[in-house]
């Protein structure tokens, strides 16, 4: 199941810049598409019944195939695991997150941050778990998607009641985004962890449901989201120039906003920003 060539929502269309084009990797120029792996996790990615792919990576994507002057196509995927071992196998050719850049996976891909968040948990309004404030979901089952930067933020909330004489939360794992809200909404869970950028869509289009957000007294940190790409294939420094060229023309502004966004936007692209250069 995947998505090719979706329209830049914002309807603009933007001038292929011929030296990008050219510096692509041969066997990208031979295909004339990139392939994007990808998993249900609005805002992000938001999956029709018949494949169809929307949602800010859709957005972005269609600006950089713009760019490039090549398609761009999105395969759907379970989860972050299956995306990186995809790509390491190469099956696709890119991954755009929600994913953590760090120096570990630093040493197989390069990554472009491009956007910021904290993490944040959504629960029902009417839920009788008797939360209002991130302490509340000590000892509270929490699903999040597994290996995701979430898990790991969930971990440090653990470790935050634990350390302040409460119950450990309970982490439930789950494929995607979805998973983890139907999880909540079926009792099966307390409240469904996700980015914050996921967690404002989520209670912006469905009614019923709040979030609260971890704090750095709560072990939080602001993560830097960033495209994975594999090394091997050397697309990093072509994408890292693309992102430059979608900061300077206001094409990134603009898709930010249309997602409302501007919260956890970064002035700059940064190329593996977690290794010490």
């Amino acid at each position: 199941m995947g998505s090719s060539s979706p329209s830049l929502a914002t309807a603009t269309n933007l001038a292929v810049v011929q030296s990008l084009h050219d510096a692509l990797p041969q066997a990208i120029k031979d295909a004339g598409v990139i392939r994007f792996a990808g998993d249900s996790h609005p805002p992000y990615r938001t999956v029709a019944p018949d494949g169809t792919v929307t949602g800010i990576d859709a957005d972005f994507q269609a600006a950089i195939g713009q760019v490039l002057g090549v398609r761009t196509q999105t395969v759907i995927v379970a989860g972050l695991p299956a995306a990186l071992q995809g790509m390491l196998g190469n099956r696709y050719d890119a991954f755009n997150g929600p994913v953590k850049a760090t120096a570990e996976r630093e040493k197989q891909f390069d990554t472009i941050t491009w956007m910021t968040t904290r993490t944040a948990y959504v629960f029902p309004t009417d839920s009788t778990a008797g939360i209002s404030r991130v302490e509340d979901l000590c000892g509270k089952r929490i699903a999040v998607v597994t290996a995701s930067v979430v898990e790991e933020q969930l971990d440090k909330l653990s470790r935050f009641c634990t350390q302040s004489r409460h119950q450990a939360t309970q982490t439930v794992g789950l494929d995607d985004t979805d998973a983890t809200l139907l999880a909540t909404r079926s009792g099966r869970a307390d409240a469904a962890g996700m980015t914050e950028a996921a967690a404002i869509d989520v209670t912006q289009k469905q009614g019923g449901t709040r979030y609260v957000t971890q704090t750095e007294a709560q072990g939080a940190s602001k993560d830097d989201l960033a495209l994975y790409v594999p090394k091997s294939s050397k697309l990093g420094p072509v994408m890292q120039k693309v992102f430059e060229e979608l900061f300077e023309d206001g094409t990134y502004v603009g898709i930010m906003s249309r997602w409302g966004l501007n919260q956890v936007s970064v002035a700059k692209p940064v190329f593996n920003a977690a290794t010490p250069q």
